[in-house]
């Protein structure tokens, strides 16, 4: 190789080192601090970036998409005096990767740390059995905590979850005898108001039909009456019709004779019907004087008829 090639080749390596030293390619929601001699100098967004070699550097590169951190399990102690294992999960995000880098060595572990001595915290100031109900307040409690420390390392805390609140085994078995009981209690009582339940529902059942029965026989008494008196009204203003019919025909001509002959039959259907329903027979005084008979019955006929025209 001849000297003149061998400067060649060095100079095309040179440039490959410093294209290489001096690109920079920052991926989506990520964050790159680049340092100038050491010191802070921006930051490089999402791109294609040249630094100048030997003197920028990307000191550190963030991601900028939320979080998941795992709590570790550990052991708390409630205010009744009951130790319980607790672990969970942090959800938080970058927001301002200058801070995070200079603001502090290691934002996860800081977190992680700051979790697990809040959540200490917040368990000390409840019984065991506020541990179950409360979660969502300690949840808030030691989001609280962690963003306000986290402000100062650029980071947001989103949320944090429990995952499992694991108490004793004597506690646990303490626990399941006391859900037992609890729910045998609500069982009994379910029963109890059940059969409550029905007895008045029979009661009222039999009350309902005693009052149907006593306003369904008061309504057949009132229709039966009712219809009574119909046929009382109906009866008399027959009546009434026709002696009204029988007074008319008595003025009329030929109206004594067509009573006559009404008496007669009567008469004659009357002692007719004394002979086939008794063995004793009734016999007028005078059997040869029925025309007679007749003509006593007709003359008081008569007398009311004058009565009336006068």
């Amino acid at each position: 190789m001849t000297p003149s090639l061998f400067a060649l080749s060095a100079v095309a390596v040179f440039v490959v080192v410093v294209l290489l030293k001096g690109a920079v390619i920052v991926p989506q929601k990520s964050e790159v601090i680049i340092e100038r001699l050491g010191k802070f100098s921006r930051k490089l967004e999402a791109g294609f970036h040249i630094l100048i070699p030997f003197i920028d550097r990307a000191a550190y590169t963030f991601s900028l998409k939320e979080q998941v951190i795992d709590i570790p399990p550990q052991v708390c102690i409630t205010k009744d005096n009951v130790s319980v294992e607790i672990d969970g999960i942090v959800y938080l995000e970058i927001q301002d990767a200058q801070k995070t880098a200079y603001g502090i060595d290691n934002y996860l572990r800081a977190a992680t740390q700051m979790a697990q001595t809040t959540l200490r915290s917040a368990i000390g100031k409840i019984d065991l059995d506020k541990t179950f109900e409360e979660r969502e307040k300690i949840n808030v409690e030691v989001v609280t905590a962690i963003d306000e420390a986290a402000m100062t390392w650029g980071v947001k805390v989103l949320r944090y979850e429990i995952k499992d609140i694991t108490p004793p085994e004597s506690v646990k078995r303490a626990m399941e005898a006391q859900m037992t009981a609890e729910r045998q209690k609500r069982a009994d009582i379910a029963a109890s108001e059940g059969l409550r339940q029905a007895m008045i529902n029979q009661s009222e059942g039999e009350k309902q039909k005693k009052i149907n029965e006593a306003t369904g026989q008061a309504a057949q008494v009132t229709l039966i009456a009712e219809a009574e008196a119909k046929k009382i009204d109906l009866i008399a203003t027959a009546t009434a019709e026709g002696i009204r019919k029988v007074a008319l025909t008595l003025k009329e001509a030929g109206g004594m004779e067509a009573v006559n002959m009404r008496l007669a039959e009567q008469y004659i259907t009357a002692f007719g019907n004394l002979a086939k329903t008794n063995n004793t027979i009734l016999m007028p005084a005078n059997v040869a004087d029925v025309a007679g008979m007749i003509g006593a019955a007709m003359a008081t006929v008569k007398e009311v008829k004058d009565v009336k025209t006068a």
